[in-house]
């Protein structure tokens, strides 16, 4: 080859840069960038995922996540490892809090399905008046837009190097009203009105930690779907409701879980996530500045942000729904790989009760979904039994014994994290990638 010459061979790029959103609905038809390479990168600009598309009826899903990219080489059956190796919040200043539904200004779902209570008008445009709960207003008549509104809100402030935030009060958040574009890093090819301009101010002077992780990041699901509904919990109310995006049962099952809200989709984890679509589709967005365990206000603060991504392809390993290999410090307490020294001495237990030795045993985590917290951990266990290739009772001894169960969203994600034996993970390809991220290879 000449000197400066490139190869030829290689189609997908090292690098796709990501700055556009979908319309709020991701599946087949949606519009794919890239391809990446396997093994490359994928740097995107990420808008705030809940409250601000909430309110932007023009946004059909409830969500404003990144285009698509797709992956060299991942064909349906395949998985992709998606190591999340930066996020890092550009928003100064978000507000959020408890919703409650405006009557009137929806069909069926406020998430997916908005009508203008005056003109009837669906998912329609919108325009800006000024800041507070009506400042949205449809484009047509003039009617305020919004589906949802505040039952408790706050806005809060972070600091410089985004470590901390406090919620202000009145004055503070309709300073942060009047120039909400700017206080929330809303990217610029975004479309929704900043929530910001609704300056809720009921919790003042509560100071909080930041923590950001990734609410959606996955893979693109087999079926057309609203993209805050791409999991068992949001999914489950489309099935037989009465707006244009309703599903059957059977098109539920192609969801690819990409709506996670779980915390430990951090900086340094690795989500594995199904392909269900030729390419993958991995996607993001809804970027949280920090959530506790099960989102249970329904909202937390979503921010804008940027976000590196590194993909793998994964061939052949079939799943349902996500695997996460968390962060070390984020794995439950009996999840945690032993020590040299509890080995050790565990080594020497079984041997004074006649074993030879002691099973290898490495952490995962499991997502399971459904439309309740009951119905997500059986789904959760019923995946993890498939991916070992053992019964549901054996997984739930594992995850009692040697993990726990964690709530990453009421009403239904949760995390089903355990120690699972190197053997049966070493049979689907995931040993090694789990001895390598936990420091073990």
């Amino acid at each position: 080859m000449a000197v400066g010459t490139r190869p030829t061979t290689r189609q997908g790029a090292e690098t796709v840069f990501v700055d556009r959103f979908c319309d709020g609905i991701i599946g087949p038809s949606s519009e794919m960038l890239g391809p990446v390479r396997d093994g490359g990168h994928i740097v995107a600009n990420t808008a705030p995922g809940c409250w601000g598309p909430m309110i932007t009826p023009a946004i059909r899903g409830g969500h404003e996540v990144t285009v698509p990219v797709a992956v060299e080489g991942a064909e349906v059956g395949d998985a992709v490892a998606i190591h999340i190796r930066d996020i890092s919040v550009t928003s100064i200043a978000t507000a959020s809090g408890n919703d409650r539904m405006v009557e009137g200004r929806f069909n069926g779902d406020p998430y997916c399905a908005k009508v203008c209570a005056k003109c009837g008008a669906e998912d329609e445009a919108t325009v800006v008046e000024g800041i507070g709960p009506d400042s949205v207003r449809c484009a047509n008549c003039g009617e305020p837009a919004a589906p949802f509104a505040f039952t408790n809100g706050y806005t809060i402030a972070f600091d410089d190097e985004w470590r901390v935030g406090v919620t202000v009060g009145r004055d503070g958040a309709e300073a942060f009203a009047n120039d909400a574009h700017t206080a929330g890093a809303i990217p610029a090819n975004s479309v929704q009105n900043p929530i910001l301009l609704f300056a809720p101010h009921d919790l003042v002077g509560v100071a909080t930690r930041l923590r950001p992780f990734m609410g959606q990041i996955g893979t693109t699901p087999a079926v057309d779907l609203p993209d805050s509904h791409n999991a068992g919990d949001f999914g489950a109310f489309l099935l037989g409701a009465p707006h244009s995006h309703a599903v059957t049962p059977e098109q539920l099952e192609a969801r690819t879980d990409g709506h996670l809200d779980v915390d430990a989709a951090r900086a340094g984890a690795i989500l594995i996530a199904p392909v269900k679509v030729a390419g993958a589709g991995v996607y993001l967005g809804d970027m949280h500045a920090m959530q506790g365990d099960g989102e249970i206000a329904g909202h937390t603060c979503d921010v804008s942000g940027t976000v590196t991504l590194q993909v793998h392809v994964l061939k052949g390993l079939t799943i349902d729904g996500p695997i996460l290999l968390p962060v070390a410090s984020d794995l439950p307490f009996l999840a945690r790989p032993l020590s040299p020294a509890e080995r050790a001495r565990a080594t020497e237990i079984a041997q004074r009760n006649g074993l030879s030795e002691i099973e290898e045993s490495l952490p995962i985590s499991v997502i399971g979904t459904g439309p309740d917290l009951n119905s997500a951990v059986d789904n959760g266990l019923t995946r993890a039994a498939d991916l070992l290739d053992v019964t549901v009772p054996e997984v739930k001894n594992r995850a009692t014994i040697t993990g726990a169960i964690e709530i990453g969203r009421a009403p239904g994600v949760v995390q089903v994290t355990f120690l699972a034996p190197a053997k049966a993970l070493a049979r689907r390809g995931l040993a090694e990638l789990v001895r390598t991220h936990y420091g073990m290879a």
